[in-house]
């Protein structure tokens, strides 16, 4: 599904990567992308801290209510992934060309989705959330393919330079 949807943005949004000669000016786009997929943490950061809060735990440091414990997994989870999502995003922005940076924002904003949908999915039970894990996972995974195949097969000379 992953690539079905990536390729239909790819096609049918009517926006256009602006002009990145350099690695500097691409990874500060891909930075001003990656803002955008921290959307769905900081509302999970919002969301646990009032679960907290209105949560009726006596003792604040005592075991955590089921709804306070999904917050508190889904924002933990989300920040390990958004670290990984972005070192493969900036290096992603490195190899591609120009015409194929428009992928940055649709990988962001697919990225934001999942999330989102993994959250919602994860709170209606567990067994339901490896559909919004696997449209985080996978995604994260494509890259980190393409970045190891674009430094030791296309580019190897280059690989510490």
């Amino acid at each position: 599904l992953c690539p079905c949807l990536i390729y239909g943005a790819y096609i049918f949004l009517p926006f256009d990567a602006p002009l990145l000669p350099t690695v500097s000016a691409r990874l500060v786009y891909t930075l001003r992308c990656a803002t955008f997929a921290t959307f769905p943490v900081v509302l999970g950061m919002i969301v646990s801290g009032i679960s907290r809060l209105c949560s009726s735990a006596l003792e604040p440091f005592g075991e955590l209510h089921r709804e306070v414990e999904i917050h508190r997994t889904y924002v933990s989870q989300s920040i390990h992934l958004f670290i990984l999502y972005f070192f493969n995003m900036a290096v992603l922005a490195t190899y591609l060309p120009q015409e194929l940076l428009k992928l940055i924002p649709l990988l962001t904003g697919l990225f934001a989705i999942s999330r989102l949908i993994f959250w919602m999915s994860y709170a209606i039970g567990r067994s339901f959330r490896a559909f919004g894990f696997s449209m985080t996972f996978l995604p994260l995974l494509a890259m980190l393919l393409w970045n190891l195949y674009g430094m030791f097969v296309l580019e190897p000379e280059n690989l510490l330079a």
